[in-house]
């Protein structure tokens, strides 16, 4: 059951990154769209992904979650998130239930993903592939070993939203959860439109 939470709460930590990796404060600048019928090459840099910069936000099941990203510089995005649970005892009360450090990293064999939960070990995530479906840019990482989540993906659509995904087995089930997010104000917290 421990360990089940743990794994929750990465889950969460993960969507929360999903969130703010489609930060940005201003309007994003256009990515150019590749080639449908194949994924792009993994070692593109981190320019495809320079739309995450900025703040994003979400709620689900009573977790709402902010994540915050640095523009790329020297080959690196850096971010942090945080993810707050409502008491539902308690209107209007909440506690802190995760916080993650993450960062981009263009490395000579391509794009990594790396997220360092709660102070916990850092996990490291490739990205395998960028794909345009119908005017979504999608971009999925894979993780090695069997501990969840295996991959996180991030859907930004043409409106701007972002969907992030994580996915794998959990105590051996097949587990994949969605996280709709939006673009939020850095200074306010106001969702943007």
């Amino acid at each position: 059951m421990n360990q089940s939470m743990d794994s929750m709460r990465i889950l969460v930590a993960y969507a929360v990154a999903a969130a703010c990796f489609a930060a940005n404060a201003q309007a994003p600048a256009p990515v150019p769209a590749p080639d449908a019928a194949a994924p792009a090459a993994a070692g593109t840099g981190l320019d495809p992904l320079s739309w995450l910069r900025g703040c994003w936000g979400g709620s689900v099941n009573r977790r709402d979650f902010i994540e915050q990203w640095l523009p790329p510089r020297a080959g690196m995005m850096v971010g942090v998130s945080h993810t707050i649970v409502q008491d539902p005892r308690r209107a209007g009360e909440s506690r802190t239930e995760d916080y993650t450090y993450l960062r981009l990293e263009a490395r000579a064999d391509g794009v990594y993903y790396i997220a360092i939960p709660s102070g916990k070990k850092e996990l490291t995530f490739k990205l395998g592939g960028v794909e345009n479906d119908k005017g979504d840019m999608v971009f999925a990482f894979t993780g090695p070993g069997d501990a969840f989540p295996q991959r996180i993906v991030y859907r930004h659509t043409e409106a701007g939203s972002l969907f992030a995904q994580v996915a794998g087995k959990l105590d051996g089930k097949d587990t994949s959860v969605t996280y709709p997010m939006h673009r939020l104000d850095c200074a306010t917290g106001e969702r943007v439109s």
